[in-house]
C-alpha cells in the first residue's frame, strides 16, 4: 500500500509522518501530482492558517489534483478545514469537497482561543474511519476555527458548542483534532483510514 503526505508546508508533517511509522507504514512526503495521483492513499496534514494554506496548494499546482482524486484522502487539523468550501480565516476559498464554511469559535466568557488541548469525540454515525471509538475516547486538539455539524459529520467534540471532528463525504474525510498527538486514539483512527 502506497501512502503520501501531501508536502504542503504544515508544521505537524514530520509527527504525522512518525506516526504513520509506528502503524508500519512509511509515507512518502511529497508536492508532486503524479506520486499524489497514483497513491492509494492521499493524506493532507496542515497547521496554520488557511489563506497561506491555499495558496501553497495553488503554488504547487494541487489544488485540482487533490479535487480530482478518487482514493480516500484524509485531511488533517487545517488539512479538515482546507476540504471545505470556505473558510472565515482570511476569508479563504478553500477545496469546495465539503459543503461548509469554516468559523471562528465564539468568544465566550471562560473559553479561550484557540481551543487547545483534550476533548472528548461523540460518534454520530456509524462509519469504519469510527471502528473501534469508545464512548468516553478523547483526542488532542489546537485550533481558533471549526467546521460546523452537518450531514458529513461522523464524530462531533464540543467547545463553545458542537462541531465536527471527524467528517466523511465520499472518500474524502477529515479529523480536526491531531491523530499523531491523541496517544492510542489517535493511533486507532489513523490505522482505520488505512484500512479503507
Amino acid at each position: 500500500m502506497s501512502v503520501v503526505l501531501v508536502d504542503a508546508g504544515g508544521t505537524n508533517i514530520g509527527s504525522v509522518r512518525y506516526a504513520l511509522q509506528r502503524l508500519g507504514v512509511d509515507a512518502a512526503l511529497t508536492a508532486d501530482a503524479r506520486t499524489i495521483r497514483v497513491a492509494d492513499k492521499v493524506i493532507l496534514p496542515g497547521v496554520g492558517a488557511a489563506g497561506p494554506g491555499m495558496a501553497r496548494l495553488r503554488e504547487l499546482g494541487l489544488v485540482d489534483v487533490l479535487r480530482s482524486l478518487n482514493q480516500p484522502v484524509l485531511g488533517v487539523c487545517l488539512g479538515m478545514q482546507l476540504l471545505c468550501t470556505h473558510s472565515e480565516e482570511g476569508d479563504t476559498a478553500c477545496l469546495g469537497l465539503l459543503p461548509a464554511s469554516v468559523r471562528r469559535f465564539a468568544g465566550l466568557p471562560g473559553l479561550r482561543v484557540p481551543h487547545m488541548g483534550w476533548n472528548s469525540l461523540c460518534a454520530k454515525s456509524a462509519h469504519p474511519l469510527l471502528a473501534g471509538l469508545g464512548e468516553h475516547d478523547q483526542a488532542y486538539f489546537v485550533h481558533s476555527y471549526a467546521v460546523p455539524l452537518g450531514d458529513f459529520t461522523l464524530a462531533s467534540s464540543d467547545y463553545a458548542g458542537e462541531f465536527s471532528a471527524v467528517v466523511a463525504r465520499g472518500n474524502f474525510h477529515g479529523m480536526q483534532f491531531h491523530p499523531e498527538r491523541s496517544a492510542a486514539v489517535g493511533a486507532q483512527l489513523l490505522k482505520n483510514f488505512l484500512n479503507l
